[in-house]
């Protein structure tokens, strides 16, 4: 629905200034804004069809743009990962997984267990985490994302990160507190990191990321092979086992 919405919305207020504005001099029709709505009221038919054929132009854009973001980061797979954490079991890895994700999104709190278990039956497979907090339904999820990565800076990413998904989205400063003080954290360099302009650029590139590649939702993934990449938009463990195993995925 929000992409939806996010794609007719143009559409609304084009017309909307065309209707509400002040006539011109040439107008001759002093009632031209009731006629319009009743041609509208007459034929909402005619509305929907423009509506669905804009629609589909904005979602071919896009396609066509994240194919093209997709192909340019395939040529510089190191700078994708970037300074991003990655969890390794193995140092032979045979696909990159690449999680944008939210701490206080359900869907994320969700996948999190599942994803664990998955990394520990292949452990060809790494794990890079990027940020994509969705502030304006989750108040909690740039500041739980500026605490792990000040976590990330001692070395502790990834167990801030698990115990974050563990508190169920229910997070607060008192909570990256008590993390970080189990964790032997220096409290200290945590609070200065945290609140550091490095923070706010480091997730900041993540987003932008997230933003080239058309992701508005999360988890969202990148899986990366040798010579391929491909984007998917959920956690879809067959999807993951076919590019991981592709001679019995067909």
């Amino acid at each position: 629905m929000r992409r939806i919405w996010k794609s007719i919305l143009p559409l609304f207020l084009w017309w909307g200034i065309w209707i509400l504005s002040p006539a011109p001099a040439w107008a001759v029709d002093a009632n031209l804004e009731a006629t319009i709505l009743d041609v509208i009221q007459q034929h909402p038919e005619a509305i929907l069809r423009s509506l669905a054929t804009y629609q589909a132009q904005q979602q071919e854009q896009e396609h066509q743009a994240q194919l093209q973001t997709l192909n340019q980061l395939k040529q510089n797979i190191p700078a994708v990962i970037g300074s991003s954490p990655v969890l390794k079991h193995s140092q032979n890895s045979t696909l990159t997984l690449i999680e944008f994700g939210d701490y206080e999104c359900p869907f994320c709190i969700e996948a999190h267990p599942q994803l664990q278990q998955f990394l520990e039956q292949h452990p060809n497979v790494e794990l890079v985490y990027k940020h994509l907090p969705i502030v304006d339904i989750h108040p909690e999820a740039l500041s739980a994302a500026k605490a792990s990565w000040a976590a990330f800076q001692q070395g502790k990413f990834w167990e801030f990160h698990n115990a974050l998904y563990e508190r169920q989205g229910n997070l607060n400063e008192q909570i990256y507190q008590e993390i970080a003080t189990r964790l032997n954290l220096d409290l200290e360099e945590f609070e200065r990191d945290r609140n550091s302009f490095a923070a706010t650029e480091a997730i900041a590139q993540d987003i932008q990321l997230a933003n080239n590649l058309g992701i508005e939702g999360t988890p969202s993934f990148l899986a990366i092979t040798t010579g391929a990449i491909e984007l998917i938009p959920s956690l879809d463990f067959q999807l993951l086992t076919g590019i991981l195993n592709p001679a019995t995925s067909k």
